[in-house]
């Protein structure tokens, strides 16, 4: 069917899939819905989990029509759009006996780990690799497959959690601060499939997206590659 040539954000009409991780719903999606409301109130967007095994299908049959994920979890021969680099930083209760002063690398190993897992079942993430290039290890004693209970845990307990700081900045009743070592973070891209690439109200959906997390410049590319960054 034929697009129209033209798109009214204010009186559009549409309804939007977007598959996200709970990450990227809580950073990305909360502002994004909120100044969209402002500027296409007629828009909906259908937010849903990002299904690995079905994304490339979803997408091409137009059941998903934005992903934002990361281009390790990108699949193949998807437009996609650079965001932003996110790093993790060192989060403990507020009142936790070790918030007392800087977090040295004994302390930070002796210390309880909680760790998120997208399938919940991994005990290991960027962390102990980068320990163990310093032949050192930490003990994880939860692992869950969503921020939000990792994060309930440290509010509870005295256990610690290296979190992407976007994430966890500006929440209440925690203690932040850099980790004793220094770990790899993540990129966060947006993709989509070549349906939609020419669509006025996509191509407007996305630099609006873009902009609501502050993305420089445009970093479109045409594809992604088969070996990702």
């Amino acid at each position: 069917m034929l697009q129209p040539d033209a798109f009214d954000p204010a009186t559009a009409e549409r309804t939007i899939g977007i598959a996200a991780t709970d990450y990227a719903q809580q950073v990305v999606l909360l502002p994004f819905l909120s100044a969209l409301r402002t500027s296409a109130p007629g828009i909906r967007i259908a937010i849903r989990h990002v299904a690995m095994e079905t994304l490339a299908l979803d997408m091409e049959q137009g059941k998903t029509d934005l992903a934002l994920v990361t281009p390790q979890m990108a699949p193949e021969n998807l437009r996609a759009r650079h965001l932003f680099e996110e790093h993790y930083t060192c989060v403990l209760r507020r009142d936790h006996p070790a918030a007392e002063q800087a977090m040295d690398l004994d302390t930070f190993c002796a210390l309880d780990h909680a760790l998120m897992s997208h399938d919940g079942t991994r005990f290991q993430g960027a962390t102990d690799h980068a320990l163990a290039a310093l032949n050192r290890t930490r003990r994880v004693i939860m692992t869950a497959p969503n921020f939000g209970l990792v994060l309930d845990l440290v509010r509870t307990s005295n256990a610690c959690a290296l979190l992407p700081a976007r994430l966890v900045k500006g929440q209440k009743g925690l203690h932040l601060q850099e980790p004793p070592l220094p770990v790899a973070g993540f990129t966060k891209i947006l993709v989509w499939h070549e349906r939609t690439h020419h669509d006025p109200a996509m191509a407007w959906l996305r630099q609006q997206l873009a902009k609501s997390v502050k993305s420089a410049g445009d970093n479109e590319i045409s594809t992604l590659s088969a070996t990702h960054c």
